[in-house]
């Protein structure tokens, strides 16, 4: 039997300084990383309404995601587990870019067993329809949700803006390395306990 991995897009597979050059163009701002402090960017961005924001965000949303880098060293890990372990991807996205985010993968050759846009932070329904043994997420309330509500650990890739306390079944990792070195002391010791 393979485990099962749920695992975010944005912020997560996708590099989550994705959207700054975007914002700082449309904008003209300056920000960094660094800047973004809270998961809604508008905190971020004090002169503009929610309502600016997420007009332009929705307009400009396809562009975005068909430009957006992937974060270092996902693709060769998610490649390399591709045979070990199946990698069913749980989005916020709307089924609005569903054709973007399919051709995004198939042009960075990475890897899938199944793709799910929710159009909905609120993954913990789909997680657990799929059930998912462990949860790849950036964003700090969704890694606690899920680690809480579904009883799996859940890895929270490290950002300024998730930075606050999480419960001990929900790993902070630094990068994709640190993350494919837990998964390989913790699934691979599981996988040789199951098979005794």
């Amino acid at each position: 039997m393979k485990y099962r991995f749920g695992i975010d897009i944005d912020g997560t597979v996708t590099s989550p300084t994705s959207l700054i050059p975007h914002i700082n163009e449309q904008f003209n701002s300056e920000l960094t990383l660094d800047d973004i402090k809270e998961y809604d960017l508008t905190a971020a961005l004090p002169h503009l309404t929610q309502g600016e924001f997420y007009s332009w965000f929705r307009d400009s949303e396809p562009r975005i995601y068909a430009a957006s880098p992937v974060s270092e060293h996902a693709k060769q890990i998610l490649n390399t587990w591709k045979d070990q372990y199946e990698l069913y991807y749980i989005s916020a996205r709307g089924d609005n870019v569903r054709d973007i985010t399919l051709n995004w993968f198939e042009e960075h050759a990475i890897a899938y067993d199944h793709i799910e846009l929710i159009g909905s932070h609120k993954k913990i329904e789909t997680a657990k329809r799929h059930n998912v043994d462990l949860f790849f997420e950036d964003k700090h309330d969704n890694a606690v949700e899920i680690a809480e509500e579904l009883d799996i650990p859940v890895i929270l890739f490290d950002t300024p803006y998730n930075r606050e306390t999480v419960p001990s079944n929900v790993v902070r990792v630094y990068d994709w390395l640190e993350a494919e070195q837990w998964v390989k002391n913790e699934f691979s010791l599981q996988e040789t306990l199951n098979r005794k």
